[in-house]
């Protein structure tokens, strides 16, 4: 499995410097972290879950999240959790039948609603397990992430050699997080946790729609969730403590939740829409839905954050497009790494447009280079819109 697979030999050469490699969920848990990208929820209780992660593959799918928490009502749990037996046997058969690993599954995970239910999940699965990437942990906190993770490391302990990692990907999205005068303490009794189980934890995510619910808000297509000012500062301190250097974490984004509707799209005039020129000084023009969803991960990874919740098909490849490597970036890093021998300190861009400082710059380096790894460095002509089928720009 790779990024942008759905491109022809001829149109990875075009567009791609170096193009994306491969991977499947038992690759190391470095470039695991920075594959999720782009995760789609299901709910459990769709009947058409296994089906529609084979259709999407051609679409770009590489993450899903099969959800057995708020997108599903409390009186579904048990025809929910039956659910997930079916779709991972369904997709357990296709495997058998086509184990071309060119055409692998995506990777796949399972939203719970508590400790128990993961342990009962693990034990109830046997053989199906290994179609699991890991379980997403929603609500998460001190109290309860000890018992989340002793299941994952009670499995991974007594797996069989062969079988993959089983890791936990903790979502941050309760009041004692977002509430200010308790949040840097909960943060660090989680940061003390995860260090704990560090081998296990592949992201830590950011749930913005329960903290947004706490203080009755919710944002417009028009605004990014940085510009709700209680989540944006909540946002801030998760990156603080996770996102430094030293403590290895992957943070995910929050969900964009707006999505095209065909039957009423509501674009603006041209005269009121973004305008995101490619490398050519071309514009292209985005509805309200697609611009936000771009503004938003540009925040994002400028922020450190990579990787982001999607509940839609059509937001698979703007997202994943955005996470490519720019050629200027690449080249930036990969000085700055090579220059790291002590021979000099500073030097200029071969952009000849900035300079490039080494002990400064090469954490940030680093973690381009890692980027680069998944999603490819393009051309230095070409630019993420050529990675979205033609004209979805108008509708997304």
């Amino acid at each position: 499995m790779k990024y942008f697979d759905y491109l022809t030999k001829e149109q990875e050469t075009l567009l791609f410097y170096s193009p994306p490699v491969t991977f499947n969920h038992s690759t190391s848990k470095e470039l695991l972290a920075y594959a999720v990208g782009a995760a789609l929820y299901m709910p459990a209780t769709r009947a058409s879950v296994a089906e529609d992660i084979l259709k999407l593959r051609g679409a770009g799918l590489v993450t899903v999240i099969i959800d057995l928490e708020d997108a599903i009502g409390d009186g579904e749990v048990c025809f929910a959790e039956e659910s997930v037996f079916r779709h991972l046997s369904f997709l357990s058969a296709y495997t058998e039948n086509e184990p071309d690993p060119e055409n692998g599954l995506p990777l796949i995970f399972i939203r719970v609603r508590s400790p128990e239910q993961l342990q009962q999940l693990i034990f109830r699965l046997g053989s199906l397990i290994t179609m699991l990437t890991g379980f997403v942990f929603p609500k998460f906190s001190a109290e309860n992430g000890v018992d989340f993770f002793e299941a994952i490391a009670d499995y991974n302990s007594s797996r069989s050699y062969s079988a993959p990692v089983l890791y936990g990907m903790p979502i941050l999205e309760s009041a004692s997080i977002i509430y200010r005068e308790c949040r840097l303490d909960s943060l660090l009794a989680i940061r003390n946790l995860l260090g704990d189980y560090r081998d296990y934890v592949l992201n830590v995510r950011i749930g913005a729609t329960d903290f947004s619910s706490l203080f009755g808000l919710r944002r417009s297509p028009d605004i990014s969730i940085y510009d709700l000012t209680p989540i944006r500062d909540c946002i801030s301190d998760i990156i603080n403590v996770f996102g430094r250097v030293e403590e290895g974490y992957v943070i995910s984004g929050p969900v964009w939740e707006y999505f095209g509707n065909k039957g009423h799209r509501g674009l603006r005039t041209q005269s009121q829409q973004i305008s995101f020129k490619d490398a050519y000084g071309r514009p292209n023009y985005f509805s309200r839905a697609m611009e936000g969803l771009i503004r938003e991960v540009t925040l994002d990874k400028e922020n450190g954050i990579i990787g982001k919740t999607i509940i839609h098909p059509s937001q698979l490849r703007p997202v994943q497009a955005l996470y490519t490597v720019r050629h200027e970036e690449y080249v930036d890093a990969l000085s700055i790494v090579e220059s790291n021998d002590g021979s000099r300190g500073v030097f200029k861009s071969e952009y000849f447009n900035k300079m490039n400082e080494i002990k400064p710059h090469l954490n940030w380096a680093k973690r381009i280079l890692l980027r680069s790894q998944v999603y490819g460095v393009l051309h230095e002509q070409q630019h993420f819109t050529y990675l979205l089928p033609e004209n979805e720009y108008s509708h997304v």
